[in-house]
């Protein structure tokens, strides 16, 4: 949203204005809206959210990718080279902690794991045909957006070089045509509502059924009440709202937000999230349940592999997670919360 409006804002007053813009009001905006769809009982009564997410992200995706083929042409060839930003752009350092960082990134948009299995379980179909369709859906999934992710990247820093920002479309690499732009960062913000939600209703989930085992026996935890809705007497009917998901969830919500407002690192907080969850999530437990299931005996040929798998994995985790934080602990250096940039 920010992005949309210093977009209109490059347009109408030249690219060579600051558009200084404060984006507290917008991220309080996000958070509102999260806080009505984080309501939504179960991951299954989300999957209109997830699909129009997913339509989302191919548009900006497409339109970024569209983008940067044009720059290329209009630069009249490739910009950048194969070793990445040039040394005196940036310190030996930093490009250092920048590469790390970017593993970080990369983890984090192969973070599905979380939510594989919620997804698997609203697959109406008796055993084996699940698995086999997750299966084929991963295969496929990984596929497409290892393309798109390929594409836009590489295109990306042809288009620009070293000059290449963070990212592409809120970060005005491109300035024209400004109402794609809109089009574009739209899209990204129906495609991060959507996304919000995708990787926390399993959290959600997860804590409630927890606390519902913890305390079955209160009304505060497992009870509903029901709430009028503001409708004509003739139509008038109420909703049924447990007090403890919409509490919690609702806090989890302002907390996430209030960081976000404190903290808007994008890449950086996005490497680190990737680099916590990777390791474990992605890699080791999948790991080590395959291990388990199918009695992969210990020190066989296979079994070494898998686990030289796993350390290699959690060493790239660590390393992303060190590049993030000296990314987000250079940007303390010079931010300033809540104020216009």
């Amino acid at each position: 949203m920010l992005a949309i409006r210093r977009a209109n804002c490059f347009h109408q007053k030249g690219h060579g204005n600051p558009c200084k813009i404060s984006s507290t009001p917008y991220m309080i905006i996000f958070g509102v809206a999260e806080i009505f769809f984080s309501q939504i009982p179960d991951f299954d009564q989300i999957s209109w959210l997830s699909i129009l997410a997913a339509v989302m992200s191919f548009t900006y995706s497409s339109i970024g990718l569209g983008l940067g083929v044009v720059q290329v042409i209009a630069n009249r060839g490739v910009q950048g080279s194969l070793t990445g930003i040039t040394i005196g752009v940036v310190t030996p350092m930093d490009k250092v902690w920048r590469s790390l960082q970017a593993f970080g990134d990369v983890a984090f948009a192969y973070s599905y794991s979380l939510i594989l299995i919620e997804i698997q379980d609203t697959i109406r179909a008796p055993p084996p045909s699940e698995s086999t369709v997750m299966k084929r859906a991963t295969v496929v999934s990984v596929a497409v957006t290892t393309l798109f992710y390929m594409l836009c990247g590489c295109m990306g820093y042809a288009a620009f070089g070293d000059g290449a920002p963070g990212n592409l479309l809120t970060g005005f690499g491109f300035y024209e045509p400004f109402w794609l732009l809109d089009v574009a960062n739209a899209a990204i913000v129906v495609h991060l509502v959507g996304a919000y939600q995708v990787y926390c209703q399993p959290l959600f989930a997860f804590v409630e059924k927890w606390a519902a085992q913890r305390w079955p026996d209160s009304a505060y935890i497992t009870g509903e009440v029901e709430v009028p809705l503001p409708l004509p007497a003739s139509r008038r009917r109420c909703c049924k709202v447990n007090l403890f998901r919409a509490t919690w969830r609702t806090a989890f919500v302002v907390a996430t937000t209030v960081v976000s407002m404190l903290l808007p690192f994008f890449n950086d907080v996005v490497g680190f999230l990737g680099a916590l969850g990777f390791w474990p999530l992605t890699v080791y437990f999948p790991v080590e349940m395959y291990v388990v299931q199918k009695k992969v005996p210990r020190w066989s040929s296979r079994w070494v592999c898998l686990q030289m798998l796993s350390l290699g994995c959690l060493v790239i985790s660590i390393a992303a997670a060190a590049g993030s934080i000296a990314g987000i602990a250079s940007d303390l250096k010079v931010y300033r919360p809540f104020k216009s940039y």
